[in-house]
């Protein structure tokens, strides 16, 4: 049982109630950059700003707008919601107007008749953008909500313009081993053993329709048991894509490196100029496993710069003429 909740992409505090999980291992990196600091502390929530409501191909999608600043678009992972991103979403809120959605049968979103598909949920997303005014945006996922995103930005390319995937794959087989067994059995016969865990309270205090937990287990279930393998996806994307990973995830390394390589990055020597450097960017964030990576200030430090279009690499050549 343990072991099968923990292939849900859930939350740190749901896992530590149900596996002994005690705390987020994140450090945060040293940058040279004037980004705002963050604190493994969160000193205040983000409220915010706008929520709502807007109806796309037979689903209410309810999305939250935080701060301001260009568009950012924030994808949670599965079995959560906006929530989730709770102690890093004051951050990116600081220099950006973050637009938060719960996904299909998340959180405020009802689950309705029809089942969770991320090519369906990438097309959703263009079209809740649409309606709330914006032609592009920068995308930053998690997960669930990386496979959403990364559907979003092969399918509408024109709306993403910067694309950010934290703990993601491209193909079933990138999964470890282990874990497509236990995939395999997640389903409405989990529902019942899981109401006193924060996982189901968290859904139910917000959904729209709390009775539909089970059917949101078989729907997850039967998304994960589904074969995939979207490598001439990845060749199609043309916006710069940073992947993000935990250094213990449960992804396999061979298939990290895979994806990054499908996107032309890890070819060759980046050059002294770095004239063969690709536009797209790899972080594996130590200290971090799937469960904690999404709340991690050490994985906010990391994206907002890349989202944000700015170098944070120092540059040994000013160095020496400052000295």
């Amino acid at each position: 049982m343990r072991q099968i909740l923990s292939t849900l992409w859930v939350p740190l505090f749901a896992l530590a109630s149900l596996i002994g999980a005690s705390g987020c291992g994140a450090h945060q990196q040293p940058r040279e950059s004037k980004e705002p600091v963050m604190t493994q502390a969160v000193e205040h929530k983000s409220s915010p700003v706008r929520t709502g409501h807007v109806a796309v191909n037979g689903l209410r999608y309810y999305y939250e707008v935080h701060g301001q600043g260009e568009p950012l678009l924030l994808l949670h992972g599965g079995l959560g919601s906006i929530d989730m991103f709770g102690p890093v979403l004051p951050y990116l809120a600081k220099t950006r107007q973050v637009i938060g959605i719960d996904l299909h049968g998340h959180g405020r979103t009802a689950l309705g008749d029809r089942k969770i598909s991320l090519i369906d949920i990438g097309d959703d997303l263009a079209g809740v953008l649409e309606q709330l005014g914006h032609g592009q945006v920068d995308v930053l996922g998690y997960s669930f909500g990386a496979g959403a995103a990364f559907r979003l930005a092969v399918q509408h390319p024109n709306k993403v313009r910067r694309l950010a995937l934290v703990s993601a794959g491209f193909a079933q087989d990138g999964f470890h081993s282990e874990m497509l067994p236990q995939q395999a059995q997640v389903g409405a016969a989990m529902a019942e053993m899981m109401k006193d865990t924060p996982m189901y309270k968290s859904y139910a205090a917000v959904a729209p329709n709390p009775s539909d937990f089970p059917k949101l287990l078989d729907r997850m279930g039967e998304l994960m048991r589904t074969p995939f393998n979207w490598a001439d996806d990845v060749k199609k994307l043309k916006m710069p894509v940073m992947l993000v990973y935990g250094d213990s995830d449960m992804f396999r390394p061979e298939h990290v490196v895979e994806f990054y390589k499908l996107l032309g990055g890890g070819q060759k020597d980046a050059g002294w100029m770095r004239e063969h450097m690709s536009p797209n960017r790899l972080a594996i964030l130590p200290d971090l496993t799937h469960y904690e990576i999404f709340m991690s200030p050490a994985m906010a430090t990391t994206v907002l710069p890349f989202l944000d279009g700015k170098r944070v690499a120092p540059s040994w050549a000013k160095q020496v003429e400052q000295h």
